[in-house]
């Protein structure tokens, strides 16, 4: 196997090192899927106008639609044992598989940076709730930093944290989602309980009603809030294969993704509603943000301990979700220099550069605007890829050509950037107004009915890039007719 595009993080995981269960994927969705973001989720729905059942609903039907490309581009992952920028190498090219790595990479490092900031304010509410420091975080920001020496430091620590752990490697990863999954779901459990207990009557947690009168008002608004479901994980709908590439069969990864993406999404949404609805009657305020919320608790015992299960929530989900894309797109940019701990240190030097909590003035107004905007980006590549691997070559890849500069794979497929480059197209402009905070005003740089286009960002740009690619395509594409290594066969064995 060449190696110029190789080295020993993307080659194919051998079959006797594949010893990932369906458990194994279910615990890593359960790790990350329990995070802040997650039960803050329906607050921007809720804040939309629907009430408790349509958001918890919402959020259930996008992952389900979600994990509809998360089995199929996850399959290629299970079948050859390659991660993946390498699969994305059969529909770009060679050179190609740079655009859809680095564009995931890129949305997980800032991600990253955005993860561990919540996890280092959560480092500063334990310390400061100990009594160990005592400063008005106004009064003590530093001016270029924007925020105190103490937050910063903590900050500092939680990132090193994740140093640690990626200088270990993918196993440490599998171990600590394997570890933290029981945990993290308990810990949401006595939070829901809580909530029920502290109330006189807990019917009153549902008694929000939805803002809307007509049928079209909903409508209107159900599909963009759908679509911010789904750009929710449409990250990890590319990046899968960098898991299901270790697991043991195709139905460990269906299996272990069926079980454990919706069910752990809408849980923990639904919790997060709840406890909020909690908190308008206990302390006549919604709070949202659970270190808010935490903090006024009461006692430090529970403060310290929910708080440490607000950071390892935040780990598991940080290192699964914001790590691992990005160290096998920085890797598969320089294979013979960078590795998985390369990339991984180069995704943690990012994340503070970028000094995340500059990012963060309103998180949740920050997270439905950038989901669809990043949906839209890339909704279409895994249309690209999805219409490669099944339509065109029907699951058969010529892995050695993969890794081969002069294969049927090499250079850059130009079919596959313009269908990019089209199925993007329709999304620009309402995502240049959202980004102008001139959507819906008389200021807007493009008129209204790119707006509505964009709402539906993946949903547009997932199928069109699926059939322009796909027409391109007919003719040239064509399935491996011969099996080129020990990864081409007893891929479908159960576990």
């Amino acid at each position: 196997m060449p190696r110029a595009l190789s080295n020993p993080d993307l080659d194919p995981v051998p079959i006797e090192r594949r010893d990932w269960s369906a458990w194994n994927i279910a615990a890593l969705w359960i790790g990350m899927a329990v995070c802040i973001p997650t039960y803050m989720l329906a607050a921007g729905l809720i804040k939309a106008g629907m009430n408790w059942w349509q958001a918890v609903l919402t959020v259930l039907l996008g992952n389900v639609v979600v994990l509809v490309p998360m089995i199929l581009i996850g399959h290629a992952g299970t079948k050859y044992g390659v991660p993946f920028p390498v699969i994305a190498r059969a529909s770009f090219g060679t050179k190609g598989a740079h655009i859809p790595a680095i564009a995931r990479s890129l949305v997980a490092c800032g991600w990253f940076g955005i993860q561990t900031w919540i996890g280092g304010a959560a480092i500063y509410a334990i310390i400061t709730a100990l009594g160990w420091i005592h400063e008005d975080p106004e009064a003590a920001k530093i001016g270029f930093l924007g925020i105190t020496a103490w937050q910063f430091a903590c900050f500092l620590a939680f990132w090193l944290i994740h140093v640690v752990i990626v200088i270990r490697g993918i196993t440490s990863i599998k171990w600590l989602e394997a570890w933290a999954a029981p945990f993290l779901i308990a810990a949401g459990l006595a939070l829901l309980v809580w909530a029920i207990f502290r109330v006189d009557e807990p019917s009153q947690l549902f008694k929000g009603k939805s803002d809307f009168t007509s049928p079209g008002q909903f409508w209107h608004v159900f599909f963009p809030q759908l679509t911010a479901m789904v750009g929710f994980w449409a990250t990890l709908s590319l990046n899968i294969p960098d898991f299901t590439r270790y697991t043991r069969s195709q139905r460990s990864q269906i299996v272990g993704q069926v079980v454990s993406l919706p069910p752990t999404m809408t849980l923990f949404c639904f919790i997060g509603i709840v406890v909020t609805s909690a908190t308008v009657v206990l302390y006549g305020e919604a709070i949202w943000d659970p270190v808010a919320l935490v903090s006024r608790m009461g006692s430090t015992t529970v403060v310290v301990i929910s708080m440490i299960a607000l950071l390892l929530a935040t780990l598991s989900t940080n290192l699964a979700a914001n790590v691992v894309s990005p160290a096998n797109g920085f890797s598969n940019l320089m294979p013979g220099r960078i590795g998985f701990r390369a990339g991984g240190l180069i995704t943690c030097v990012i994340g503070i550069v970028i000094m995340p909590w500059r990012l963060l003035d309103d998180l949740g107004d920050y997270i439905f605007t950038w989901l669809i905007g990043y949906s839209a980006l890339l909704g279409p590549i895994a249309g690209i890829m999805i219409s490669d691997y099944f339509l065109l070559r029907r699951t058969r890849l010529d892995v050695d050509a993969l890794y081969d500069p002069q294969g049927e794979y090499a250079g850059l497929n130009w079919r596959a950037v313009i269908a990019f480059v089209l199925a993007v197209a329709p999304n620009l402009p309402g995502f240049i107004n959202a980004a102008t905070n001139t959507a819906g005003t008389d200021k807007a740089i493009f008129p209204a009915h790119f707006d509505t286009i964009y709402g539906y960002a993946w949903f547009v740009g997932l199928p069109l890039g699926m059939l322009v690619y796909y027409v391109l395509m007919l003719g040239v594409a064509k399935p491996a007719t011969r099996a080129t290594s020990q990864h081409d066969h007893q891929r479908d064995k159960p576990s």
